[in-house]
């Protein structure tokens, strides 16, 4: 309903536009690097960029990685419970 209400899309996002990641790269570079000029500025805030998200990156590996280690350990859970269930003394194995 919010979005059949809207009549200037452009406007109501406007915003978050300004606030998007590239800006927000831009303007770390400029507070670490206030004499700079505005080419060093592009080059230090596609660096940020980078940076940030190869981070992401590692953060999303990791978390996948971590998923499929307790899948695995569920399913040998699974596994050896159902082996218990019709060998006595296997899930001591």
């Amino acid at each position: 309903m919010s979005w059949a209400n809207t009549t200037n899309r452009s406007a109501r996002t406007a915003a978050a536009r300004r606030a998007s990641h590239h800006t927000r790269f831009l303007d770390k570079a400029r507070e670490l690097h206030p004499a700079a000029s505005e080419q060093q500025i592009a080059e230090v805030a596609e660096s940020l960029r980078k940076a940030h998200y190869s981070a992401l990156a590692l953060k999303s590996a990791a978390a996948r990685r971590a998923k499929s280690e307790a899948a695995k350990e569920k399913k040998r859970a699974e596994a050896q419970r159902q082996l218990a269930q019709y060998r006595p003394g296997a899930a001591a194995a």
